[in-house]
């Protein structure tokens, strides 16, 4: 699955639309047991004004492999990167390459940031393959 959800504002209606449409989007997925969306977030005031916060995502998981995730990209808030690679970006400059290091699985670039967790066991998915 593949959204966009940039149209996220308070002058047109953007906002009421996505919270009108993303519960359903979300129970969908939900009782699946593999799952794959990428989306692309964007949440500002006004059409065309710069966002308050942006980004691209990408969110997973598995219950037979027993394994979720998420990635987040261009992270921004405001117009300026934040993220797990930022925190990474500013430990290297710093001196702390060992701190820096324990975080590079999680963000290398600016604004990005991501992770993944085990998940518990599931009969259903487990007995679906």
């Amino acid at each position: 699955m593949e959204y966009s959800k940039r149209d996220i504002t308070f002058d047109n209606g953007g906002a009421l639309r996505f919270l009108l449409a993303e519960p359903a989007r979300f129970a969908v997925a939900l009782s699946t047991c593999r799952y794959y969306q990428r989306d692309h977030w964007s949440v500002q005031s006004t059409t065309g004004a710069t966002p308050y916060v942006a980004w691209d995502g990408q969110y997973w998981w598995d219950r037979s492999a027993r394994r979720a995730g998420a990635r987040l990209t261009g992270f921004r808030v405001d117009g300026r990167t934040v993220g797990i690679g930022d925190a990474v970006a500013a430990l290297r400059a710093g001196g702390f390459a060992d701190l820096a290091d324990l975080l590079d699985d999680y963000g290398r670039s600016p604004g990005e940031s991501g992770a993944s967790v085990p998940l518990p066991f599931d009969l259903r998915c487990a007995l679906a393959g």
